[in-house]
């Protein structure tokens, strides 16, 4: 179901599911694809009692996709609309990847009176692209082949995209070609516009002076093989920054962790909304 929200005097149609009773939790997918990413992970928040809401980001699913307006304050902006729409108190905000920037960004623009817990999931906050003070991140010529791969043929480099998502042929235990199949459909159709320019978001935003406005109990989870967000540019530094949170590492998960240890992941984030 959509609502519409206005950001910077465009109207845009926010699709969202809404399953459950019980304390909210919100999530919000990563980059390039859509709340279908959260499969693994509705079904166990449902059933524990909780009332699980999970969104398209604009330009992604089944959301429209307005020219501009994927900076992270427009973002968060439709979080914020889509909290107030619904009439939702007590949320626990739970970002993936791209998503971690939505929960910063969220605590930094609307403050944590409506919020009362966070989960960072293989986050890219607070920083990814490497600089004279980042060291560990990813260097900007990098993050720039992947802009121009995009451009060249987005098709291509989704295709290759998500194997490294989940170090596809590298793991004990391989997710299927069919996964893959799955979110290669999922991320060609979004808009091709978004894809380019919600990258250039997370590629460049630098969260770390944001993160101590994350005043809520947070819960931190990163895998140490992780080849697409590297852990010592994001989470080993979140949870340095963010103050009242609890890190938990993966010694063998890739980025796609909600998917390849999803039963590790489901269990401890239900033990952190619990505690």
């Amino acid at each position: 179901m959509p609502i519409l929200t206005n950001s910077k005097n465009n109207q845009v149609s926010i699709n969202y599911v809404d399953y459950g009773k019980g304390q909210p939790v919100i999530l919000i997918h990563g980059w390039p694809l859509s709340h279908k990413s959260w499969e693994n992970q509705i079904s166990a928040i449902v059933d524990a009692g909780y009332r699980c809401i999970a969104y398209d980001r604009r330009g992604f699913g089944g959301s429209s996709a307005p020219w501009d307006g994927y900076d992270y304050s427009s973002l968060a902006s439709d979080l914020h609309e889509l909290i107030s729409h619904l009439g939702l108190d007590n949320v626990i905000l739970v970002g993936f990847s791209m998503g971690g920037g939505e929960v910063v960004r969220y605590f930094t623009d609307y403050g944590s009176s409506k919020i009362s817990k966070a989960a960072l999931i293989a986050s890219i906050i607070p920083l990814v692209k490497k600089k004279e003070d980042n060291p560990e991140g990813v260097p900007e010529e990098a993050l720039d082949g992947i802009i121009e791969s995009i451009k060249a043929d987005r098709f291509a480099f989704l295709g290759n995209f998500h194997k490294g998502f989940y170090n596809f042929k590298s793991l004990s235990k391989d997710v299927s070609q069919e996964q893959l199949d799955f979110d290669f459909s999922v991320a060609t159709h979004a808009s091709p516009r978004a894809t380019l320019e919600a990258a250039k978001a997370w590629m460049h935003t630098d969260f770390r002076v944001e993160c101590k406005n994350v005043t809520v109990p947070t819960l931190i989870v990163h895998g140490k093989a992780d080849q697409t967000v590297p852990i010592a540019t994001s989470a080993d530094q979140a949870a340095k920054l963010i103050p009242n949170n609890t890190y938990i590492i993966y010694d063998d998960a890739p980025h796609g962790l909600n998917v390849s240890h999803a039963e590790k992941l489901n269990a401890d984030l239900l033990e952190f909304f619990r505690s």
